[in-house]
Order: C-alpha cells, then sequence, then structure tokens
C-alpha cells in the first residue's frame, strides 16, 4: 500500500474526500444564507418603509441587524468546517458584555434614539418641554435631542431621559385653547366688560368660531370681578392671538372707563 510521509494513501483519500464534503457543505450555507439575510433584509425594509419610520433610523437599525444576521451565517459556516465556535461565543458574549457595562448610559441614550425615531412623540420643528426646557427640535440624533429655546439658546438633551420622562408637545395638534383671566373693579358693569371681550373675539378671524368662546364670570376675588375667557386657535396663532387680546381688552376698557384694579387695602380708622 502506498504511503504519504508515513499515512496510507488510502486514509488521505479519505480524509480529503470528507474535509471536501464539509468545504461543500459550508459553502452551501454560506451562500443559502446570505440569500435568506437579503431577503429577510428586503422584507425589514418594506415593513420600515410602510411605518414611516425616519430615515435616520432606518439606515441604521438595517445596517445593525444585517451585520448581526451575517454573523450568524459566518459562526454557522465555520462550524460546519469543524472549527469549535463555542469558544469564539464565549469570548465575544463576554466582551460584549463587559462593553455594554461600560457604556450603559451610552447604550440606553441610543435605544432612547430608537424609541423616539420610531414611535415619533415629537419631530423635527416641534416645540416641545420636556427634561426642565422648553424649545423648538432642531434634531433628533440617535444619542442627543437638540432644542432651540424661545431666548435662542440651544439644549442638548440625552435620549434616554426623554424617551422614559414625560414632555409636552405643543405642536403636536392642529388646534389650542387660548385661556385669560381679565380682572374688573367691583363698580365696573360686566355685562358690558363682556360684550366687549366677545366683540374682540368675533372681530379676530385667527379665533375659531367653532368651538363657541367662552367668556363667563369667574370668580369674586379680593380686590377684582374676574372674568375668564377661553377661545380656540391655529396652534401657529397661539402666541400672537394671546397677546394682542391683552393689549386690546387693555386699550378699550381704558376708552370705555372700565376700570382694572391691582390688589389693594382699605384700611378703616375709627375713633
Amino acid at each position: 500500500m502506498e504511503e504519504i510521509l508515513g499515512i496510507p494513501f488510502e486514509t488521505i483519500q479519505n480524509n480529503v474526500l470528507v474535509w471536501a464534503k464539509h468545504v461543500v457543505l459550508a459553502l452551501l450555507i454560506f451562500w443559502i444564507g446570505m440569500r435568506v439575510v437579503r431577503l429577510m433584509m428586503r422584507a425589514f425594509n418594506k415593513a420600515l418603509q410602510l411605518r414611516e419610520v425616519d430615515a435616520s433610523l432606518t439606515t441604521f437599525l438595517e445596517s445593525l441587524i444585517k451585520i448581526g444576521l451575517q454573523s450568524i451565517v459566518v459562526i454557522a459556516t465555520i462550524n460546519q468546517l469543524g472549527v469549535a465556535t463555542t469558544s469564539i461565543v464565549a469570548v465575544l458574549a463576554s466582551a460584549g458584555l463587559a462593553i455594554g457595562m461600560a457604556l450603559s448610559g451610552t447604550l440606553q441614550n441610543f435605544a432612547g434614539g430608537a424609541m423616539l425615531l420610531m414611535f415619533k412623540p415629537f419631530k423635527v420643528g416641534d416645540f416641545i418641554e420636556a427634561q426642565g426646557y422648553s424649545g423648538t427640535v432642531q434634531s433628533i440624533q440617535i444619542f442627543v435631542t437638540t432644542l432651540t429655546t424661545p431666548d435662542n439658546k440651544q439644549v442638548v438633551i440625552p435620549n434616554g431621559g426623554l424617551s422614559n420622562g414625560s414632555l409636552i408637545n405643543y405642536s403636536a395638534q392642529p388646534k389650542r385653547r387660548l385661556e385669560w383671566t381679565f380682572g374688573i373693579d367691583y363698580g365696573s358693569n360686566l355685562d358690558e366688560a363682556k360684550a366687549i371681550i366677545r366683540d374682540l373675539l368675533e372681530k379676530d378671524e385667527r379665533v375659531h368660531a367653532e368651538p363657541i368662546p367662552l367668556v363667563e364670570l369667574a370668580a369674586l376675588a379680593d380686590s377684582s370681578v374676574n372674568i375668564i375667557v377661553r377661545a380656540w386657535v391655529d396652534s401657529e396663532n397661539y402666541w400672537p392671538v394671546y397677546y394682542d387680546m391683552n393689549t386690546a381688552v387693555y386699550k378699550i376698557f381704558t376708552e370705555r372707563g372700565i376700570s382694572i384694579p391691582f390688589p389693594q387695602l382699605n384700611v378703616h380708622l375709627q375713633k
């Protein structure tokens, strides 16, 4: 029997055949696995498009999931070649655990950014109040969200707190309700004051006729008779209407002799 380096030729031939079989199966697993990954990614992409997920989140999630699935295919291919993959997986798991513990805060912000981009409690251009700050959203990034305050300060808020905490989105609805409280003197004509306010609301085209604006006596306070006023406007007109109404009411009340009182204390002296 022929030998090569002291090993029978038949044994070498059998080993080569076995190895060739493993190689062919490994290549087949790799080829089929990559095609399955491609099909899965295509379906995943369509699902994200149907849900209108933000483009930046779509790209990131596709890359992350694609790398994960391809890693599984590579590990399965290596395992088919007879290489022990348990130690490799154990090392990768240990490394991932250590990195995760070291970057726990960063990972929380990353997860928060993914949640914000996916569920969209607000979008760029919305005016929100969260984490003790109010401002217009300038950008929603993976780790942080940037706001610009009304006095033009830039605020950077970690996404972890935004996704877990409460927030108010003032731009979420097309309409908002305005509310004023106007105080008049106890000697002033209440009906006239209410009629003036209703007339101002009817003449302002920015104020919605429905729901009907509310103008009613709210309270008999210590120094004034308080009239509560509620009206609905488009969200972008909230502050302009609010300030214009304050100015108009003050001017007309002054012209009509309707006093707007201030807190005062009357002291009576008796002999």
